[in-house]
Formats: C-alpha cells, sequence, structure tokens
C-alpha cells in the first residue's frame, strides 16, 4: 500500500510511530507510539503505570544509589480549598505539562519545571453520590491533544490539554443506581480504556472501550457471566457481541443480575498479546451462602482482546469469595523465566488482596506459580498449583445466617488478611534489573460475619458485618520485595501505619514509596535499605513517578492522606486518627552542588 493512499488518520498514526522510532522531541499531540514506548522514552510519563503493561520501572539512573541523598523539593503546589480527603492520583506530564486529579473529581494542569498552575477543573457533582471508599481519583489518560478523566458521579470528562476547555463528556453508569469511577483510564491500541464502581451496591462490572476523541462507546464487557456484550457501530447502533461465560453456570438463580464484580482499579494493556488485563471485584452479595458456585468473573483476572471486546481467559483467584477479596489488583506483564525449564514465558504477575501473589502465562491464563506475600492467610491453606483452585480452610468462610439460631446472624469467623486486602489499590512495581517485584503490603484482620440482605436500587449490598483489627503491635504495613519464581520474600520494610501507596522502581538501582505518616523513602532495591526520606507534611497514598525536564531527572508525588483505611478501618482507624490530612503535589530533583 502506499503511502500517498493512506487515509488521513492512519498517516498521522505512521508519521509519529516514524517520528518515535526516530528519536526526535515529543510533540505537541500523544500519539498510539508515545504510549506504547511510555516505558522506554524519559521525556515523559503518558501512562497510567509508566507503560500499558504496569511495571512501574524507569529506565533513568540520574538520581541512583550515590545520588539520592542529594534530592531536594524543587517545587510544591496545593490543591487548595477544604476539599482534602485521600489524594490517590498518579499525575501524567508530557510537553512540560503536567496533569494531576484530586479529591472531589478535580483536575489540575501545572508546568511541570515551575508548578505554576495553568489551570483546574472542578466538576460538578450531584448530591446522591455514592463512593464506598472516599472522594478519590487515580489519574487521567492522554491522547492526542486530550487529557481524560473519570468522575464520582460515573462519567468521563475530557479536556484540551492546553488551555482546559471541555472537549466531550460521556456518562459512564447510573450514579443513583450505586455507580460511581474512580480508576484512571488507559489508552490501548488507540481505545479508551475504563471500568466501573459500584460492587457494594449491586452494579455489574463491565469494561469499556471508546474513541478517546469522542467519547463514543466501540465495545462494552460485562465481567459478570450471564451479561450480553455489545459492540457499536459508526451510528452508535447496539450490536449483540455474545453473552459473557455461560448463563447460570456458576451463578444459581437470579442474583447474576446484581452480581458485582466491579473492575474499580481499571486495566493493564499488553500489546505483545494484544489483550486488557482488568481484575475484578467481590461477587454481590457479600454473603456467599446466598449464592452457591464459583460466581464467575468475580475475583478474577480477565483476559480481553481489545479489537473484539471478548474475553480470551480468565483466572479466579477467589473462587466464591465470602471475604470481599476483590480481585482489582493490577496484573503487571513481565517475562517469567520457568525455574525448572530455564524457558521464558509471557507472564504477569498480581498480588490479590486475598494475601496470595499470582504469575500466570498471559496468554492463556495458566497458573505458573501462587505463594503467600503475607504472613497470616486463615481462609485456604494453599493454592494448588495443578488444579488452580484454593485449598479452602472450611471453617475460615462466616457462617450462613440461616443456619443461626435466629436467622439474623451467621457465626463469627476471624480472618486473615482483613477484606482491605494483603495488597489494595496501592500498585506494586516491578524491576526488570533484579527480576523482584516490590509489594505495599498490609498485615492485618478481621472478625467478619454474615446477614441476610435482598437487592434496593442505590442501598448497600453487603449481607456482612466486621471489625478490622492490627495483628501486630509495631507495624501493619511492610514493604516487600517478592521473587517471583521462587515465592520468596528477600527482604521487608515493617510501617506502623498501614501502606496505601504504590511503588516506583528505578534503574539507577532504588525504589521509592510513601507512607501515611508523610515519609517519600527511596530504598535500595536490592536490600530494602532506606537512603532518602523527606517529610511531606500529610499522608503519602498515591504512587510516585520520574521523568526527565531539560537534562534533569525529577520525581514527584501527590499528597494527601485518606482513602478507604480511615473510612473502613474499625480498630486500625483509630490507631491512625493522628495522621493529617492534605492535597499538593511534590517535585523533587538533584541539587547542584
Amino acid at each position: 500500500m502506499h503511502s500517498h493512499k493512506l487515509p488521513r488518520h492512519l498517516l498521522g498514526l505512521a508519521l509519529a510511530a516514524t517520528l518515535a522510532v526516530a528519536g526526535s522531541p515529543a510533540g505537541a499531540t500523544v500519539s498510539d507510539a508515545d504510549i506504547l514506548n511510555d516505558a522506554k522514552t524519559v521525556g515523559d510519563v503518558v501512562s497510567f503505570g509508566l507503560g500499558t503493561q504496569g511495571q512501574r520501572f524507569s529506565p533513568m539512573t540520574q538520581i541512583n544509589t550515590k545520588s539520592v541523598k542529594d534530592l531536594v523539593p524543587a517545587w510544591s503546589m496545593s490543591f487548595g480549598g477544604e476539599k482534602q480527603r485521600g489524594q490517590e492520583s498518579q499525575p501524567v506530564i508530557h510537553n512540560g505539562r503536567m496533569f494531576v486529579t484530586a479529591s472531589y473529581s478535580r483536575l489540575f494542569a501545572f508546568d511541570a519545571k515551575t508548578g505554576k498552575k495553568l489551570w483546574k477543573y472542578e466538576h460538578r457533582l450531584p448530591d446522591g453520590i455514592m463512593p464506598c471508599c472516599d472522594v478519590i481519583n487515580r489519574g487521567a489518560a492522554l491522547y492526542g491533544d486530550l487529557v481524560i478523566f473519570a468522575t464520582l458521579d460515573a462519567q468521563l470528562v475530557a479536556m484540551n490539554q492546553e488551555t482546559g476547555k471541555v472537549a466531550w463528556k460521556q456518562k459512564i453508569g447510573d450514579y443513583a443506581a450505586g455507580y460511581s469511577a474512580t480508576a484512571a483510564p488507559i489508552i490501548a491500541k488507540g481505545k479508551l480504556i475504563t471500568g466501573v464502581s459500584g460492587g457494594e451496591f449491586g452494579a455489574v462490572g463491565r469494561i469499556d472501550a471508546r474513541d478517546p476523541l469522542t467519547g463514543k462507546l466501540l465495545w462494552t464487557r460485562p465481567t459478570v457471566e450471564g451479561h450480553m456484550g455489545y459492540r457499536y457501530d459508526a451510528e452508535g447502533k447496539e450490536i449483540e457481541n455474545g453473552i459473557s461465560g455461560t448463563l447460570n453456570a456458576t451463578w444459581t438463580g437470579d442474583l447474576w443480575k446484581t452480581g458485582g464484580a466491579a473492575t474499580w482499579n481499571g486495566a493493564t494493556y499488553d500489546p505483545e498479546t494484544n489483550l486488557i488485563f482488568a481484575g475484578t471485584g467481590n461477587p454481590a452479595p457479600w454473603n456467599s451462602h446466598l449464592r452457591p458456585g464459583d460466581n464467575l468473573f468475580s475475583s478474577s483476572t480477565v483476559a480481553i482482546d481489545v479489537d473484539t471486546g471478548k474475553i480470551v481467559w480468565h483466572y479466579q483467584n477467589t473462587p466464591h469469595d465470602g471475604w470481599d477479596f476483590d480481585g482489582v489488583n493490577e496484573f503487571v506483564s513481565f517475562d517469567y523465566k520457568d525455574p525448572k525449564t530455564g524457558k521464558l514465558i509471557k507472564a504477569g504477575g498480581k498480588a490479590d488482596r486475598n494475601g496470595f501473589f499470582f504469575v500466570n502465562d498471559r496468554t492463556n491464563g495458566k497458573l505458573l506459580n501462587a505463594f503467600p506475600f503475607v504472613r497470616k492467610i486463615t481462609w485456604a491453606s494453599s493454592i494448588n498449583l495443578e488444579t488452580g483452585r484454593p485449598n479452602y480452610i472450611e471453617e475460615g468462610r462466616p457462617g450462613d445466617p440461616a443456619a443461626g439460631v435466629d436467622g439474623k446472624k451467621g457465626k463469627v469467623v476471624f480472618s486473615a488478611p482483613s477484606f482491605l486486602g494483603g495488597k489494595n489499590q496501592q500498585q506494586m512495581a516491578y524491576s526488570p534489573q533484579t527480576g523482584l517485584f516490590y509489594v505495599p503490603a498490609n498485615e492485618w484482620s478481621m472478625d467478619i460475619w454474615n446477614e441476610p440482605v435482598s437487592y434496593k436500587k442505590g442501598a448497600a449490598y453487603l449481607g456482612a458485618g466486621f471489625t478490622i483489627k492490627a495483628i501486630h503491635d509495631d507495624y501493619i504495613g511492610v514493604m516487600r520485595a517478592v521473587d517471583p519464581a521462587t515465592g520468596k520474600i528477600v527482604w521487608e520494610n515493617k510501617n506502623y501505619a498501614p501502606l496505601w501507596g504504590g511503588a516506583l522502581a528505578t534503574a539507577g538501582g532504588l525504589v521509592f514509596y510513601g507512607t501515611p505518616e508523610g515519609y517519600l523513602k527511596g530504598v535500595d532495591a536490592k536490600t530494602g535499605k532506606e537512603i532518602w526520606s523527606f517529610q511531606v507534611g500529610t499522608g503519602i497514598v498515591a504512587p510516585p513517578v520520574t521523568w526527565e525536564q531539560d537534562g534533569e531527572q525529577m520525581l514527584a508525588v501527590t499528597t494527601g492522606w485518606g482513602g478507604a483505611v480511615p473510612l473502613w478501618g474499625g480498630d486500625v482507624a483509630k490507631r491512625v486518627n493522628f495522621l493529617e490530612q492534605g492535597g499538593s503535589v511534590w517535585v523533587f530533583k538533584l541539587h547542584k552542588r
């Protein structure tokens, strides 16, 4: 095919790809090539996870184990106002601008070098929103000349990067039915990929693909068995695209209609397999005795073909989940060296809320390895590597209320980890240099019991009660370096408060992460030894990023204590109620001597 016959939009893509390969400076717009190369290029951060695979690894070495002692603040900017609460956003940086979302569905554009505020957008939220776990947001996507993010009332908003002018808005779901959205969207093969929140209200999880320039739906794929998927033609007409799974195969009766499995933590994308990997949340309601069976595709990793919107494979981390062990944690693509054969396998790693770390073949979902990454697990003794299923500890499941004396409360069980998880939304990092995953883990437990419940639109749909407790006096959070091949914890750093912010690994031999006590830390990737820390004045519950600005390596993190822990944490929430709220971006660089 001759280039003069290429349609104009394809010509633009081809030109962008050529420029990216030639190593020319990034243009004003963000191309598919920019996003595909994000993990390798250092001049910007144009995707959630520093690359669509989600490794959160930077090839930069200017800040390293020797120079990190000279890391000092370059600038800090406040989100201002009384709208504090949790700040879980990962900044994205392009063409000298930083875009960062904030609590209550706000988005700020800053000058990446100086911190000067360029513009801000404040989304007008209705009174009836029902976010389960604080008024947070995890970040924005960049595409073309647009910056796109999701809002707490389940909308998508796209703005011009330079001016902040709204280009389009689209509704994701009905906030009155409990739908919301908090995850950073991603761009996969020119498509805008988003999930939904709302599993605690009986919302049905799904992954949507849209045209990022217009917001028009291209396909939608539900993550609960029995629901029809759709694709959409140029006029927006709905075309049936096959149901997810087989109706009533693993859900009896009608409970699949309000089955949960929310995709509230977004997705990753692997161009090598052309698959989107979405983690799915808990089945609804929490009371597992009401829904016999495995309840697909809840608490799972679901692999979806980006072109067709069809499920290619799935792996269920917690079949018949009875503990709210959402499987939404990110599935990070990496090359796994099989310890038996020495062969490199295209794999993915996932540190699940249920306390086990899973390694799957990312081409077909086959389980390659599974091992605990927390010290105490009471619901299963291990994962059977042959069948891929957990070896349940039956007395670890909350009791059936219907079997109780009054039918109002089932047997209370002690359970570890708590439903806040061995790892929750806080993102892990993977270093191809060390071959290790850096997992911000938590050691805590809960007393949990089941209660009768029925679905009512817009009402909480749990059927459970709980109390969350610390297991140890001296720590809850613990940053762990995990070897995916051996299952060994190579090193760990304990932390008094729960860890709720993500990790960043660099080729400078460092891992950066923040604590709720307000410390941003730089530790040796091989040993875990703390080499640098800085107090930002409020808790950190967001992942750091790094990029190069005018020849200097910069490090940024969003700060502001909040999220699920102070809202749901019970005894643990009381233990950390001394922590102060805030809302800022901090940027660091090496001090020139």
